[in-house]
């Protein structure tokens, strides 16, 4: 294929990359008056505010030719239909079908998926009604307290995630737990909340064979089965959320309280499956079908809203702007909401397990920096720690804050002090503090010319560090799930412009497959009493110093 380097639309990019280098974010502001109006976009559920980039009217009519350029029309045509965007596996990626709301049937391998979609929908609603209502009994005949899920990647951090930002709605009575590191820590520090007979289980594993997963589900069986429980009360506190029958029966659930999904929704896109059983049980049905909605109205945005107006679209072609010619190589997300306290890290995995590949989709290696490396905490906390750095570090980090105009939780003066300290942390860092300033403040506190040589330049501030600010009304289940759906998509056209596979993560199994053996040589290791020599000199060492620590070799 043609290097992306090449192909006119970035060498048009590239060219004009000395001209917004050349002009402070400052400067842009007082040339145009008109700057924040024409800057910003609205799309379901949030404004968004990216007048403080590095760009002008050029530099955006330049990124929308590079998307139109790499087919990123084309590429949603595909995405929504159903068509194999994942090559590599032979796969669709089709997680907007399961929030779709519409009447219109949708395809894979010429089948309908929206009548399977709707009744695991269905079931799931059924099931957590059940479960809300104290109708759903533990084997000593008491309600479900607790819930905790079981489950690693895309089958925890999404759950995990949606049902803390989630927590103003959540059932007063029901408290959710979740398992995910197969450190035993983990599990039994779980295990000690919680009560045997008012505790639900969910295993959430698609093949029901995740090693993690499956290690934590058996010892919390084991854990229940010492209690007064019997093996056929298992049915009664666990469920799974996998498409494995045959082994789901074999652990002893039931098999009518099997929730499946498909192999068409990648583990990172799984939220909105039987993988949000979570959320559900904790917002309830009418709760989820809002945050259902919410993503589904913004796939509406994405799919059909032209590029330069379209909201994911202009935060991928930020991304793509930084990341490839400002040279830029972290992006940071701070929610200025302490519900969202788990957001970044989600968006760690969707973006990095997503986009963090060296091939393009016909194999040839790319050329170009893929998948910035994503961060960040909540505000204002992440004032008081790292952002140091943004502020007077030597790398520039483009960052997206997040922010509710109104508090779940109103109290006081605290939300107008957050948004204060959102809106002056974004202002602070495109203005920055000049050296005459700083002078001109010491020289009016009295501060001497020897104390004001000594301190100016380690009081000076840059700025020129872009921001954009994403704002809705309040943080419910219908923004939130706009709010997923803009970065999924955001995520996929980054993939699109870069020409990466976002939907495969042949690292991550990788991974799996290296444990699996060196897990095998430790046991035979202990089993012979010899030193394990099948690997590189380092792993063979300490597997060998580990197993003598455990006093398993001498």
């Amino acid at each position: 294929m043609k290097t992306l380097a090449n192909t006119p639309a970035w060498k048009a990019l590239s060219e004009h990359l000395d001209a917004m280098q050349a002009t402070s974010l400052v400067d842009q502001f007082e040339r145009d008056e008109r700057r924040y109006e024409k800057f910003q976009l609205t799309a379901p559920g949030w404004f968004l505010d990216y007048s403080k980039n590095h760009i002008n009217d050029e530099s955006m009519q330049r990124l929308v030719a590079l998307a139109q350029a790499q087919g990123v029309p084309e590429k949603f045509a595909a995405l929504f239909s159903g068509d194999i965007v994942n090559p590599t596996e032979g796969r669709a990626a089709l997680h907007s079908a399961l929030r779709y709301q519409g009447n219109e049937p949708i395809r894979v391998d010429g089948s309908d998926v929206m009548p399977g979609v709707r009744a695991v929908l269905d079931r799931m609603a059924t099931f957590s009604t059940k479960v809300r209502d104290g109708a759903w009994l533990g084997f000593t005949g008491k309600r479900i307290t607790d819930v905790v899920n079981i489950g690693i990647g895309g089958s925890d951090l999404g759950p995990l995630m949606a049902t803390e930002a989630l927590q103003p709605f959540a059932h007063a009575a029901l408290k959710l737990h979740f398992v995910s590191n197969v450190d035993g820590s983990h599990m039994v520090s779980t295990l000690k909340k919680v009560n045997p007979e008012t505790t639900l289980f969910i295993v959430a594993s698609k093949t029901f064979t995740t090693i993690e997963t499956l290690t934590n589900a058996n010892t919390a069986r084991s854990w229940f089965l010492e209690s007064d429980a019997a093996e056929s009360d298992v049915a009664k506190h666990f469920v799974a959320l996998s498409t494995n029958a045959e082994k789901v029966a074999a652990f002893g659930i039931d098999t009518n309280n099997m929730f499946e999904f498909w192999d068409w929704v990648g583990g990172r896109y799984s939220l909105w499956s039987a993988i949000g059983l979570p959320v559900m049980l904790s917002i309830g049905p009418d709760n989820f079908q809002r945050f259902l909605q919410g993503a589904a109205d913004m796939d509406e945005h994405a799919k059909n809203t032209p590029l330069a107006e379209n909201m994911p679209v202009v935060l991928a072609l930020l991304t793509v702007w930084y990341s490839n010619f400002f040279g830029t190589t972290s992006h940071l997300i701070a929610p200025y909401d302490q519900y969202l306290h788990r957001f970044p890290a989600y968006l760690q995995q969707l973006t990095m397990e997503s986009n963090g590949k060296s091939v393009h989709v016909d194999g040839s290696r790319v050329s170009v920096s893929t998948g910035p490396v994503v961060w960040g905490e909540p505000g204002t906390n992440g004032q008081h720690a790292y952002f140091q750095l943004l502020h007077q570090g030597t790398r520039l980090i483009p960052a997206d804050f997040i922010l509710a105009a109104e508090s779940c939780n109103p109290c006081g003066n605290h939300h107008e002090l957050l948004i204060a300290n959102c809106l002056a942390q974004t202002e602070a860092l495109m203005k920055g503090k000049p050296t005459s300033e700083v002078v001109a403040e010491m020289q009016a506190a009295g501060v001497s010319t020897e104390q004001i040589d000594a301190l100016k330049t380690h009081r000076t501030f840059d700025g020129n560090r872009p921001t954009n600010t994403l704002l809705t009304q309040r943080l419910d289940a219908y923004s939130l799930g706009a709010l997923i759906a803009l970065y999924e998509h955001k995520v996929f056209v980054e993939a699109a412009i870069w020409d990466i596979n976002p939907f495969d993560q042949w690292g991550v199994e990788l991974g799996k497959q290296l444990a699996s053996a060196i897990y095998d040589d430790m046991q035979a290791a202990v089993q012979a009493g010899k030193p394990v020599s099948s690997h590189d000199s380092s792993t063979n060492g300490l597997i060998n110093r580990i197993n003598s620590l455990r006093n398993h070799l001498a």
